[in-house]
């Protein structure tokens, strides 16, 4: 099981010696990849009262694409976003951003994709909120063929690409594409398009489900469930211990990698995640560098 880190999105803030410091640290201790979500606009709650969502326009999110390529400059880790907000975004320019991505950590890198929640996000970026789940699979499909074919002949939505094509492409033919899934739809999606899925739950009766909804869609499809990865996230709990205990769950259902998540536990600095992770990876079998 490869084990990485959840970049700290909302606390890190925009330091930019604050965020070189944190990934060449969390190289250092032996974590294997970094995890970013990804957000473009945050709603004002004063304006969409009521809010409910568990961001809004005063927190702090970095660009994924911009971050992994200063990133790729300073460590060797695996980038990962988990997950890119895909059907709000035009899908040969995430193409392009991906296969630069690819490029630059000369193929250490993961596209999670998911759908999101956020409508006024959806709104400000101009596309259509509603047909999110189905418009995703078919950007999927565009993606993979614009990292593989040199000139593409395609349509999604509104986006029509006629005889043109990447240049470079990207080091990884095609870069693996994850899907974050917390619904019946998008296991499904997962099991017949991913490359691996990213739970939105815990190992129990809930994983199984998932994962049984996952591994048919696979079968369907004509694939092998066996080739899909999965990969948990376990939450700091304020002791090594109660952290390494709940991700050995995830090593014992089998997951292929995991990610440690210290947001919103209450850390204040950079220094008290670091400190959290640095704790961890010893009890984790982590080799430091």
């Amino acid at each position: 099981m490869r084990i990485g880190v959840v970049f700290p999105q909302t606390e890190i803030g925009g330091d930019v010696a604050a965020v070189h410091h944190y990934a060449q640290t969390v190289e250092r201790l032996g974590y294997q990849h970094v995890l970013a979500y990804d957000h473009v606009l945050g709603a004002d709650p004063s304006v969409h009262a009521p809010w409910t969502g568990p961001y809004d326009v005063h927190t702090t999110f970095h660009e994924p694409f911009v971050l992994f390529g200063y990133l790729a400059g300073v460590t060797s880790l695996e980038l990962v976003t988990g997950v890119l907000i895909l059907p709000q975004r035009q899908t040969a320019l995430v193409a392009k951003q991906a296969a630069e991505v690819d490029l630059l950590t000369n193929g250490r890198f993961r596209l999670g994709i998911g759908v999101g929640w956020n409508r006024v996000e959806y709104d400000g970026l101009g596309r259509d909120f509603t047909s999110r789940g189905r418009r995703s699979g078919a950007q999927v499909d565009l993606m993979r063929r614009l990292w593989t074919e040199q000139t593409v002949t395609d349509t999604v939505d509104d986006e029509r690409i006629i005889g043109a094509g990447l240049s470079p492409l990207p080091v990884q033919r095609p870069i693996p594409v994850w899907f974050g899934a917390q619904s019946p739809a998008a296991y499904r999606r997962a099991g017949r398009m991913g490359d691996g899925w990213f739970p939105q739950v815990r190992p129990g009766p809930e994983l199984e489900q998932a994962r049984a909804i996952v591994e048919q869609a696979a079968r369907d499809a004509g694939r092998d469930p066996a080739t899909l990865g999965m990969e948990g996230r376990v939450n700091w709990h304020g002791s090594a211990h109660k952290t390494v205990a709940r991700a050995e769950q995830w090593r014992a259902v089998g997951a292929t990698h995991l990610s440690i998540n210290t947001m919103k536990a209450g850390l204040s600095t950079v220094e008290d995640h670091l400190a959290a992770l640095d704790s961890l990876a010893a009890p984790l079998g982590l080799t430091s560098g």
